[in-house]
């Protein structure tokens, strides 16, 4: 068994697609705007509040306004965070597994540790996680190493012995910089990508095929 095996939360562990979707709408309607339908924003989800706000405003980073709105999109989102999340089908049952089979699991994200932390408590799951890695608990976000390698010192594991879900690029890339083994989720986001090009290791349908490849991880 493998020392610990991380995920990703936004698209991989958990679909947090809706309520950050009724966040950035809620910006929409208040300019007269109309909501955008969930198709349109759940691929650049795992990006969050930048994919939000570029796929309904249009606007990147270095736009000046980017800072208000970016605030005015989190308070809002914070607000609602778990209305509609929900894990993802399978997800519950697999970590039920890996905690009988005596491996630790954890989260590692690009959201912020804080907005994590509230989500996970929400969810019933928080308590459970050895590790929350958010954003902004290292100096560097994924596709840098530095979160997951934050991850297994929290977590007292070495990387090497661990896996790694994610459902866009970045996932993997931190991954292999990290020395971790890679599994890219099909039932993810995505951002319009396509996880057969990003050299994960394994490529899964579905939460409870985990079980199935942790045999061969020696």
């Amino acid at each position: 068994m493998p020392a610990a095996i991380f995920f990703d939360l936004d698209g991989t562990f958990a679909d947090t697609a809706p309520d950050l979707a009724r966040a950035m709408n809620r910006m929409r309607e208040s300019r007269g705007l109309v909501a955008l339908p969930l198709a349109v924003t759940r691929p650049v989800t795992s990006l969050g509040a930048r994919g939000l706000l570029g796929r309904g405003f249009g606007i990147t980073p270095d736009h000046p306004d980017y800072r208000a709105l970016r605030e005015e999109f989190l308070g809002i989102y914070e607000s609602g965070i778990a209305r509609e999340t929900r894990l993802f089908p399978g997800t519950g049952e697999l970590i039920d597994a890996l905690e009988a089979r005596g491996a630790a699991w954890g989260i590692v994200t690009n959201k912020a540790e804080r907005l994590a932390r509230i989500l996970l408590e929400r969810l019933g799951v928080a308590a459970r996680a050895r590790c929350i890695i958010g954003g902004d608990t290292t100096p560097h976000t994924k596709p840098h190493p530095a979160p997951l390698l934050a991850a297994c010192r929290v977590s007292g594991v070495d990387a090497t012995a661990c896996l790694y879900l994610g459902d866009d690029r970045r996932d993997i890339e931190a991954a292999r910089a990290a020395g971790m083994r890679s599994a890219a989720v099909r039932w993810g986001y995505l951002n319009g990508g396509n996880p057969e090009e990003w050299g994960a290791d394994w490529l899964l349908e579905n939460p409870l095929d985990v079980l199935r490849i942790l045999q061969s991880m020696g």
